[in-house]
């Protein structure tokens, strides 16, 4: 048979590059660099192309769930190292600003108001970051907070199982107010009595990524545009792994490309591992832009 050659020519070819150059529904992303044996989650680039931060169970750092970094190298991403910011506890769900001035991400370390809170950490001019820095209480509850994201207005959205909005996990946002953010509101229209989790924006607000547990018990990456102010009945996103008995989630779109998403998965090929980092092009979006 002549499939496992045709497989491993298909890896090798993506091994040379970060994204692929000809997507048609997918390619994974850093093979053996960042998509590895291990499971990797949630990942964000810079809006210059040249760092890829995402989170990881793999063996070599601080403990549980670590985030992890990449250089681009020529065409390749290279030399992966986990953040100094790590804890023992477990840091996820990366972020990194558009601004290029913060690296946002949740983390269940002691100190914190609940389990999993939101913090940012500051990325310094030669690309080192600071102590990380709790959101404060207007976010940050005695729940659980993960996933957050910023639209271009500095709209915060992020995930939360607090009470207020349909039950378990649900998608709230929240107003830039200066250095801090308004009381969050849940997204209406979105949130379901299923869980809503890792919430994205995608074309600058006009719609939002996100993934919905299935009745199966596996979790789908969905599509919600917004329609003269109210979203929009939200539909599955058009991947062929992204089925009701798998799991698909953690979809962003790449800052230095808008018109491509990386979100953590499993193919039956290219594959690495357990969740591997995928990238395909990103939906068409064709909201307004009014849902505030």
């Amino acid at each position: 048979m002549r499939t496992r050659p045709l497989l491993l020519a298909l890896t090798a070819s993506l091994l040379c590059t970060p994204v692929a150059s000809a997507l048609s529904e997918f390619g994974i992303e850093g093979m053996g660099v960042v998509s590895t044996r291990a499971d990797e989650l949630r990942a964000s680039l810079s809006a210059d192309g040249q760092r890829i931060v995402w989170a990881s169970n793999r063996d070599g750092g601080a403990g549980g769930w670590d985030l992890w970094q990449a250089s681009l190298q020529g065409t390749r991403w290279m030399d992966p190292q986990p953040l100094p910011l790590n804890s023992g506890a477990d840091e996820v769900d990366p972020f990194l600003s558009a601004d290029g001035r913060w690296l946002y991400f949740a983390s269940n370390r002691t100190g914190g108001r609940g389990g999993f809170d939101l913090y940012r950490a500051a990325v310094r001019p030669d690309g080192s970051f600071g102590a990380p820095q709790a959101l404060g209480k207007t976010l940050n509850s005695r729940h659980d907070e993960r996933s957050p994201a910023l639209a271009d207005d500095g709209r915060l959205l992020f995930t939360s199982n607090r009470p207020g909005a349909a039950g378990g996990w649900d998608l709230w946002q929240a107003d830039s107010a200066g250095a801090d953010f308004s009381a969050p509101t849940p997204l209406a229209g979105i949130n379901s009595a299923a869980d809503e989790i890792d919430g994205s924006w995608l074309s600058g607000g006009r719609a939002v990524l996100f993934a919905r547990t299935a009745a199966e018990g596996g979790t789908r990456v969905w599509l919600a545009q917004c329609r003269q102010g109210r979203w929009a009945p939200p539909a599955a996103l058009a991947l062929s792994f992204n089925i009701p008995e798998g799991t698909t989630r953690g979809a962003l779109a790449d800052a230095s490309k808008p018109a491509e998403l990386v979100l953590s998965g499993s193919a039956r090929a290219p594959r690495a591992g357990g969740l591997d980092l995928y990238r395909m092009k990103a939906p068409a979006v064709d909201g307004s832009d009014d849902c505030h």
